[in-house]
């Protein structure tokens, strides 16, 4: 089989490096890829973004199997596009895509179907946001509604830094389009961790736990950034915690799909 992975970071080499070992995998290619993952799979220069040219090349070259990494052309519609011209292709849809690409949606989503989360308001009047960011205490959590490279959620410790961040985000426009809307979340102090899995209609396959460090300096400390490291299997995640995250988290999502849209 063919396969073409859409992408170049280090998720798409992880994806192409793990493929290459597969026996029934006759060619991979990825795109546009990068100067590693060139090593395990032919490159070719496409942005991930560009579903037209994307779908032309996978049409061309009988392509088995296309696999998305990144976000944004999941929240494009990339996979619509292709199963609209009988190609299979792995992600979801551009619906199911909204619970990354807007965080205003998914929180949304999860009050409605009663899926646990932190207390939170969306706003996208400036002048309100500032008004009311003392009620959530501090630290607090900031959030730009749309895709900024991981690099939209803010968590200021004290007013000067709130009211400054809400500024860049929405008047500024430090993330364009992304921080018109802004999510503003009650700090919930704990260990983060990150739960993928694997779904269809019907079935719900959970991948191994993960611990993402997203800081971009030791210690936790500076900003955000789109993942510095990541080490899997999570040190807290026991096998109650995952039966829990199962029955409240995963099982309610895919049931909440199937009502919004089927």
């Amino acid at each position: 089989m063919k396969i073409l992975v859409v992408g170049g970071g280090g998720r798409e080499h992880a994806i192409c490096w793990k493929l290459s070992k597969e026996k029934n995998v006759e060619k991979i290619y990825c795109a546009p890829g990068n100067a590693g993952i060139a090593n395990v799979a032919e490159c070719v220069n496409i942005g991930d973004t560009n579903i037209e040219e994307l779908l032309k090349f996978a049409k061309e070259n009988e392509i088995g199997l296309t696999i998305v990494g990144p976000e944004v052309p999941l929240v494009m519609g990339i996979v619509d596009e292709f199963e609209k011209e009988g190609l299979r292709v792995f992600g979801p849809n551009k619906k199911c895509a909204q619970l990354e690409g807007s965080k205003a949606f998914s929180k949304e989503f999860m009050i409605k179907h009663n899926i646990p989360t932190a207390k939170y308001k969306e706003y996208t009047n400036l002048e309100e946001a500032i008004s009311e960011i003392d009620s959530f205490g501090y630290p607090v959590v900031i959030k730009a509604d749309g895709l900024a490279a991981g690099k939209g959620v803010v968590i200021p410790e004290n007013r000067e830094d709130a009211i400054a961040t809400l500024k860049e985000m929405m008047s500024d426009k430090k993330f364009g389009a992304a921080g018109d809307k802004i999510v503003i979340e009650e700090f919930l102090k704990g260990i983060e961790t990150s739960i993928l899995a694997f779904v269809d209609n019907d079935t719900i396959v959970p991948m191994a736990s993960a611990k993402d460090h997203k800081k971009v300096n030791n210690y936790e400390q500076g900003p955000n950034t789109g993942g510095m490291g990541t080490f899997s299997p999570s040190e807290i995640y026991t096998e109650e915690l995952a039966n829990k995250v199962k029955e409240t988290v995963l099982e309610k999502t895919l049931e909440g799909f199937k009502k919004r849209w089927t």
